[in-house]
């Protein structure tokens, strides 16, 4: 298991996660139940998080490839949905008890 996390600073976390969720929610499972979410991709799943001021994105896959994948596909719909904001988005691996 391959997993992954990105701290995103931002005031709008809650937008951006309902975005998110609602967006991949037209082609593949995706929930929202408050201010978590899950999206669940062929190559793996993310687990969202809106903090007040913070999003956190949890990325799991069977492999590194596969995590990186979706970690690409996930933080390029979301710098397009915060195109007025300049977001910083680093992947920073976890281990698997984490």
């Amino acid at each position: 298991m391959s997993i992954s996390e990105a701290r995103i600073e931002t005031v709008h976390s809650q937008r951006y996660l309902g975005q998110l969720c609602k967006h991949f929610g037209h082609r593949i499972p995706a929930t929202q139940e408050g201010d978590t979410g899950r999206i669940q991709f062929p190559a793996g799943i993310c687990s969202l998080s809106a903090e007040p001021g913070l999003l956190v994105l949890r990325m799991e896959a069977e492999d590194e490839l596969a995590r990186r994948l979706v970690e690409g596909v996930v933080g390029s719909h979301l710098e397009r949905f915060a195109f007025r904001e300049s977001l910083t988005i680093t992947w920073a691996p976890q281990s698997a008890a984490a």
